[in-house]
């Protein structure tokens, strides 16, 4: 596992709900980053709560998150350490309440 790989595992691992985006969640970078966060603020989930990673940062957090879930999209979200999709498939799931009972669950 690649020094990134592993930072990425250890992230995923240590946080309730993480979000690999563009920007922060204070000031998203891109309106699918911008639009997962509004999703998780209507979830009820705590600006505080939502830990974040700046995939313009690290360049090779950015390659290696896409590696990592096998998803060559950013945004992407893990909740309890599981990769749930991109801002798609979370507004989805949202809509249909899936998304609500993954968190709070």
């Amino acid at each position: 596992m690649s020094d990134a790989q592993q930072r990425i595992d250890e992230l995923v691992k240590g946080n309730e709900v993480l979000l690999f985006m563009k920007g922060s969640a204070s000031f998203p970078m891109c309106g699918f980053s911008g639009r997962a966060i509004q999703v998780l603020k209507a979830c009820g989930v705590e600006p505080k709560a939502i830990k974040t990673v700046n995939v313009l940062d690290d360049a090779e957090i950015r390659q290696g998150i896409k590696e990592y879930s096998n998803w060559p999209t950013i945004p992407q979200i893990y909740i309890k350490g599981e990769f749930i999709g991109g801002s798609d498939i979370m507004m989805e799931m949202y809509e249909s309440g899936e998304l609500q009972k993954v968190i709070n669950g």
